[in-house]
């Protein structure tokens, strides 16, 4: 009989010769990975604790499994090294049998710092390091189901759903040491085989299939594998057809089944990633209270526990690896194990239906032969490894859509963030519309959008930059719009769920973190954003008042903006029917307020209710102040409409050779002190067309590194050029 022990409690840890005492799940870096300044430690640590043999039968075998150590440990047992692990993301696990004694030091160095070796290394999120999943002891016969490759469970479950029939065949593998018989059990049937050089596999019909049909009948079956020593296991499966067509999208079962969700770090503000089971309940209550029917797990492979909550609540799930920003030339095998680690130990979850290869991949590294094949070799072995699910890539923006990269995957997606970090919101529109014009045979996916948002930060004229919340909803009003006319993108994810750790940042009046969250760091605040997306994806009756944070209001007349799915919404000012609109989605109202007033929305039988208030001056809290803000450049000069100014577009500029010399050598010298990324930018047709149709101002906020000055300066060289 298999026997697991936990081995979360009493350890001690020891940081540069610190030592504390500790439990797990734990890291190092749950304060300072949060707090800012790119400072965090990354190096090595060691947890050490004491470790009494387990009382055993005659020849049973102790396997000492660690889920999850980052990015790279060592495992030593009474001073014998027994094991290394690259990859902070994927369970692991080391025979203990023939080293133990009856007391027993165990020490497991890990290690999150700088190399060229392990991903991730360059990205837009914190490394936290530390023994951040739950570490066991397995005991299991002498006969045993396989506990040595890869993490994996011993048994590997393989649905095909026949949907004319109404049927799937399900084949069970599994693979054991010894000779004995294995008895498999599916759905009330049995079957016993004599396994061949560890290995057995068995083949079940189930008729009148009860099929996995993503969020309103997630149906799980339970598969079994048993040997005579007693040792037993089990795994969860789902029987469903995935496919994606390049004009339909995504199909579920034979049906249009439309992907629309969110992508979602495995952090928390004050834990960082040592998150315990009841987080990962609370980030799917969030989930499934926002109506999303998919999940991107990025940048890496995420906790079987939360695959598990997945697979309970029918949502889809885009599983990938950490292979980001860079290509490193010594990390190819490093790509290549932790996407074996990846489908061995997720192959059985039915909510997984693509495989990443790698995020943004291009975005410091050229698109030359040696990025080409370790994307040829890991869909290789995804294909390899896994016969039933498709493959994919999250593109950076600036990635041509010739690139012959894209023809690597079964499918691709793109992180395009138009309206946020470059040009307007409509490009976002007019990329995917080319594409598809392009393209018509290759499905497309929108991987990443999203906008920051400080809910601190409240705007009646809401504009790109501002961090408010304002802007950030505004921003999605127009990309879940976009969405819905397109049908045939086969999916898209939100970026972000939740705020997220991202030390290097210092932004949006916030220290070390990425905010472009639906919902706060510490899920305590829902964004006015979150409930838009509510009201159109879960079709519980719900209404919510925008603005409830943005109490004072410099204007005679305010916009009151609520979103609900019913069709009708009733607004009253002071207990007093104001007006009440029929419509979809967002509805507009225009209120006159004097003095402070109680705003209540009412729709479907539901009601919310804020509170605004007149106030003279608008309250500075509200307004995030850049270091160096652009102000009006024309307050202290004389502006000529006849002549070029910093308020035409870049194309109209390029356009008068003089005016586009000038121009051209300001963006040159930019490009080269931001590097990769801005060359990339340079040398792609369709990016310089978009980015034609903005204002060179606009450009130059965006840029946020040129002093007010500097623009009056450059506008006064431009005002100097007639226009022709």
């Amino acid at each position: 009989m298999r026997k697991i022990i936990s081995l979360n409690q009493n350890w001690k840890f020891y940081q540069n010769d610190q030592c504390s005492q500790i439990n797990l799940p734990h890291t190092w870096n749950a304060a300072d990975g949060q707090d800012g300044g790119n400072d965090y430690f990354r190096g090595s640590c060691r947890y050490v604790r004491e470790l009494e043999k387990p009382e055993t039968a005659a020849g049973s075998r102790v396997f000492l499994e660690i889920k999850g150590a980052a990015m790279a440990a060592w495992v030593s047992l009474n001073g014998e090294e027994l094991a290394v692990h690259q990859g902070g993301y994927s369970a692991f696990r080391v025979e203990l049998t023939e080293h133990l004694r009856e007391q027993n030091e165990l020490c497991i160095t890990v290690d999150n710092g700088d190399n060229d070796i392990v991903y991730p290394q360059k990205a837009d999120f914190t490394f936290y390091g530390g023994l951040y999943r739950d570490v066991n002891l397995i005991v299991v016969p002498e006969e045993h189901f396989d506990l040595s490759y890869c993490g994996a469970p011993g048994i590997k479950i393989t649905p095909v759903v026949n949907l004319k029939e109404k049927s799937a065949l399900v084949t069970v593998e599994t693979w054991q040491t010894g000779k004995g018989n294995v008895t498999v059990r599916v759905d009330g049937q049995s079957q016993t085989a004599a396994p061949e050089n560890g290995y057995a596999c068995v083949a079940f019909e189930i008729a009148d299939v009860h099929l996995w049909d993503g969020i309103k009948d997630p149906y799980l079956y339970t598969a079994s594998a048993s040997l005579e020593s007693g040792d037993e296991v089990s795994a969860r499966f789902g029987c469903r057809a995935f496919s994606i067509d390049a004009q339909k999208g995504f199909l579920l079962n034979g049906r249009s089944y439309p992907l629309r969700g969110v992508s979602r770090h495995q952090d928390r503000k004050g834990a960082g990633n040592a998150l315990t089971m009841e987080h990962h309940r609370k980030d799917m209550e969030i989930v499934r209270e926002l109506g999303a029917n998919t999940l991107r797990l990025a940048h890496y492979q995420h906790a079987q526990e939360f695959y598990d909550l997945c697979d309970e609540n029918g949502i889809v799930v885009w599983a990938e690896i950490p292979y980001i920003t860079m290509n490193m030339k010594n990390g190819r095998e490093n790509t290549l194990h932790q996407m074996e680690e990846l489908i061995a130990q997720c192959y059985n979850h039915p909510s997984i239906a693509v495989w990443g290869l790698s995020n943004e991949i291009t975005a410091a590294s050229a698109v030359n032969e040696d990025l080409l094949e370790n994307h040829r070799l890991l869909n290789e072995l995804c294909h390899r490894m896994d016969t039933t699910r498709l493959t994919t890539m999250a593109n950076v923006f600036m990635l041509e859509t010739d690139s012959p990269i894209l023809e690597i995957p079964d499918v691709n997606s793109y992180n395009l963030y138009f309206g946020w970090y470059l040009g307007d919101l409509e490009q976002n529109d007019e990329f995917f519309d080319d594409f598809h014009r392009k393209y018509p045979e290759r499905p497309i996916g929108f991987s990443e959008y999203g906008a920051d948002a400080n809910p601190q930060y409240q705007s009646s004229q809401p504009e790109k930059g501002d961090y408010t919340e304002s802007y950030q909803a505004l921003y999605h009003e127009h990309m879940l719009e976009m969405i819905e006319k397109r049908p045939w993108l086969w999916a898209s994810h939100v970026w972000n769920l939740f705020d997220f750790a991202a030390d290097g940042r210092d932004e949006g009046g916030k220290h070390g973190e990425n905010q472009k969250g639906l919902v706060t760091f510490d899920r305590q605040t829902r964004k006015d954003a979150f409930y838009l997306y509510k009201a159109a994806w879960n079709p519980e009756p719900m209404v919510h008042l925008c603005g409830s944070r943005y109490a004072d209001r410099a204007e005679d007349v305010t916009q009151i903006k609520v979103y609900s799915n019913a069709e009708e919404v009733s607004l009253y000012v002071d207990g007093g029917l104001f007006e009440t609109q029929s419509g979809k989605r967002i509805f507009r109202f225009s209120v006159p307020i004097s003095g402070e007033h109680t705003i209540e929305a009412k729709a479907a039988g539901q009601s919310d209710r804020i509170t605004v208030r007149r106030v003279e001056t608008p309250n500075p809290d509200y307004v995030f102040v850049k270091k160096q803000d652009v102000v009006n450049w024309f307050d202290q000069d004389e502006f000529d409409p006849d002549c070029y100014s910093v308020s035409d577009t870049l194309a109209d500029l390029r356009a008068n050779p003089e005016a586009g010399a000038i121009v051209n050598q300001m963006m040159e010298k930019g490009a080269a002190s931001r590097g990769d990324v801005a060359e990339a930018v340079k040398d792609n047709p369709g990016l310089q067309r978009m980015m034609g149709r903005m204002t060179l101002i606009s450009l130059l906020k965006q840029a946020g590194d040129i002093d007010e000055e500097s623009v009056r300066q450059l506008n006064r060289i431009l005002q100097k050029i007639k226009k022709s």
